[in-house]
């Protein structure tokens, strides 16, 4: 590029900076609107004061105006009025027998007229019949020439010679500026000729000029006013705002935990009111999340105390119950289904005591993650093939679908495992013995895992309270895999600690979605990441069920995959995670 392009490139980009900006400033001003009350508040001041002044100022400069005119017409009309009756005077006094002299008393005429009505605009002309030829000729004033005096303003005149009247026109001044003025008509009478028409011209240019200065003067003393009603304005919106920015700042810094940060109180106004309001609500507010607080660190502490505990007897009872269902077929029938009863309650009851304990970890925020670069397909895979029997058992079959989930992810895998294994024990237990499908895909942000069935669903109100504790959908239902009920709270923890979400979606009679969504980075950044896979299935319309078959994950490259029957088929991974089925 030369440097006499520069410049001009230069110009341009500058130029479409400038018309960006531009661009920008309505969008800008709109967030300002929304989110500043001050500007808001002057804004709407500015506005409304701008009306007012602006109604205001043309009122009065319309009456004043109105009133310079009328005073400058009643002073035009009065001298005209006298200068009339001072040349009908000199024309009853005149003894003119020819021409010549009565051209020197017409002369004699404007010569007094411009004298008494202070104008030189002096024009006269004769009737339209003249009978002697001592008749003097019209005479016109340059300034009046050009059409001035209408023929409607001679024609009043000549019909009403005792009367007086005016016509506004624009006169012209010396230097041939246009400004307003009137022309004042009325009749003299000249001996022996007739009545001719006298007129007068008046400009108001002087008068357009006070009154332009004085608007002038209005708009700069307008701008002026504006401009301290709107500092004004700032400065006591600012200084009545500042309290309730305090307080918001207070508040938030309350909210995010920092109890014993307050507002300052200053004065006896109402401002100062409001703060000492304020500070005797953070005061009950943290006395009482103190003792929630002492309640909260007591009731873990509880929960904590009871499981250790337990697991002492626990651990005795299922020492000996291991002793005895070891030897539960030398028992008669009744007291052998009595050992097989203890041994399974009691591996729930210890599966309930491990639950409670990692609960009471997530409730006193002493979860620490060992997060390791994990492929979540693999991972599903070995969830998939450990529930293979249990899914068997009630008749569901599994499916593996990841289309493109094999970028690996920093997550702690013994946690994801579990959700996996919590939302597939879920989808078991309530899938009616219809397929369930397992989807994992990723983008550049992150990766998501959903566990599809084809059961009954939930309503609304049920998929809100689905990760409450101990909640079940169907009281009356039992659970026939052996749930403690804190599955799914377990498994909304860890997703959490890790960064991400847990989402459900279900609708009566066409099953349920649960899909997790993990950030890829492992950084756990408050903000969410948008998931790769949709909540609601695209299928919820089709009618009949997806193919089945379980999917175990061996290695990246292949999988072996049974149907239901136990029947062996071979599968080889296509595109970016991607499952194809081939006959065996």
């Amino acid at each position: 590029m030369s440097q006499a392009e520069a410049p001009a490139r230069f110009g341009v980009g500058s130029w479409r900076e400038i018309r960006r900006a531009l661009a920008a400033l309505p969008r800008r001003a709109l967030e300002l609107w929304r989110h500043s009350l001050q500007f808001r508040t002057v804004l709407i001041t500015f506005a409304l004061s701008s009306l007012a002044i602006f109604v205001i100022g043309l009122y009065i400069s319309f009456s004043i105006a109105s009133n310079l005119f009328k005073t400058q017409l009643d002073s035009a009309l009065g001298d005209a009025n006298q200068a009339t009756l001072a040349a009908q005077s000199i024309l009853d006094g005149a003894d003119a027998a020819d021409p010549a002299s009565m051209q020197g008393v017409m002369a004699d005429i404007v010569t007094t007229v411009s004298r008494v009505s202070g104008s030189p605009a002096i024009a006269y002309i004769q009737p339209g019949v003249v009978s002697t030829s001592t008749a003097p000729p019209t005479r016109i004033a340059p300034i009046l020439q050009g059409g001035v005096i209408t023929p409607e303003l001679q024609g009043h005149v000549r019909a009403d010679p005792g009367g007086q009247y005016w016509q506004s026109v624009a006169l012209e001044d010396d230097d041939g500026a246009v400004g307003p003025g009137i022309v004042v008509g009325s009749s003299i009478g000249v001996p022996g000729v007739g009545d001719y028409g006298l007129y007068v011209g008046y400009s108001f240019a002087a008068a357009q000029e006070t009154l332009a200065f004085m608007q002038l003067v209005g708009t700069i003393g307008a701008v002026a006013l504006l401009v301290l009603l709107s500092a004004t304005t700032l400065l006591v919106v600012r200084w009545v705002i500042e309290p309730i920015r305090s307080a918001a700042t207070t508040s938030r810094r309350l909210a995010a935990g920092d109890l014993g940060v307050r507002m300052p109180e200053k004065g006896e106004d109402e401002l100062a009111t409001l703060a000492a309001s304020f500070n005797g609500m953070a005061d009950s507010l943290q006395a009482r999340i103190r003792e929630l607080a002492e309640l909260s660190v007591m009731q873990q502490r509880f929960v904590s105390d009871v499981s250790h505990e337990l697991r002492t007897p626990l651990t005795t009872i299922r020492l000996a119950g291991d002793v005895l269902y070891g030897q539960r077929d030398d028992f008669p029938g009744p007291t052998s289904r009595t050992v097989e009863l203890l041994h399974t309650q009691t591996e729930r009851f210890e599966t309930l005591l491990a639950d409670l304990l990692e609960i009471s970890r997530y409730d006193a925020g002493s979860v620490e993650l060992a997060t390791e670069a994990t492929n979540l397909v693999h991972l599903a895979g070995d969830a998939i093939e450990s529930m293979h029997e249990l899914a068997r058992s009630r008749g569901s079959e599994l499916r593996l679908e990841a289309p493109g989930g094999h970028l690996d992810a920093r997550v702690d895998p013994r946690r994801i495992r579990r959700i996996v294994r919590n939302l597939l024990g879920n989808a078991i237990e309530h899938g009616e013995g219809r397929p369930i499908v397992v989807a994992v895909d990723s983008n550049e942000e992150a990766i998501a895992l959903s566990v599809r069935d084809y059961g009954l669903g939930m309503t609304a109100d049920e998929s809100a309270r689905v990760f409450d504790r101990f909640w079940r959908a169907d009281p009356s239902r039992t659970r026939t895999i052996g749930g403690t009920g804190l599955g799914l709270a377990i498994a909304l923890e860890d997703a959490v600690a890790h960064g991400g979400t847990l989402d459900v979606w279900s609708r009566r009679g066409f099953g349920t979605v649960f899909r997790l969504t993990l950030p890829r980075s492992g950084d756990f950044a408050d903000e969410l990441v948008e998931s790769p896979l949709p909540l609601e299935p695209e299928d919820i319309d089709a009618t009949g069920p997806p193919a089945t078959g379980v999917v175990r994950a061996v290695d990246a490259d292949t999988s072996v995959e049974t149907d239901a029957a136990g029947r062996a088929a071979s599968t080889k991974q296509v595109g970016n995670g991607g499952w194809e089925a081939h006959d065996a």
